[in-house]
């Protein structure tokens, strides 16, 4: 009886979701938009889990969308585990547990600039480098 009623369920809940066409054009968010120019001709790299850094002056948020680190030529992107908490309203806080790198387990607190309070928690990912194709190569 349970078994039929989740099909029954399942299958109602296919037929009420609207139709999604792939010829649609998705909409990109203003952060996409930035953070897609200022990749513009570039090439991923492969994933890392720690970056080196100097500093955290480099490391940029970009509202919903990732944190951004350069350093020279290559820009580092972390897409974060939920994006959507990224906003460029806050600003970081970093618990690094190495000097000179910045990785996924570091522990990143965020807080209002405005009223100065607790906002969240932003748990990273790896790192993707960004190259010009001539660099990557």
């Amino acid at each position: 009886m349970f078994k039929r009623l989740a099909t029954a369920t399942a299958a109602l809940t296919l037929l009420a979701a609207p139709a999604v066409q792939a010829d649609e054009p998705v909409e990109l968010t203003k952060g996409e938009k930035r953070l897609a120019k200022m990749l513009d001709g570039r090439v991923a790299g492969e994933p890392e889990s720690c970056i080196r850094t100097i500093g955290s002056r480099n490391l940029m948020t970009i509202d919903g969308t990732a944190l951004v680190y350069r350093s020279g030529d290559t820009i580092w992107v972390n897409y974060t585990k939920r994006p959507e908490w990224i906003d460029d309203s806050d600003y970081l806080v970093i618990r690094r547990f190495s000097n000179s790198s910045l990785c996924r387990t570091d522990q990143i607190t965020t807080y209002s600039r405005g009223g100065n309070f607790f906002s969240g928690v932003i748990f990273l990912d790896d790192f993707i480098p960004y190259r010009t194709a001539e660099d990557a190569s």
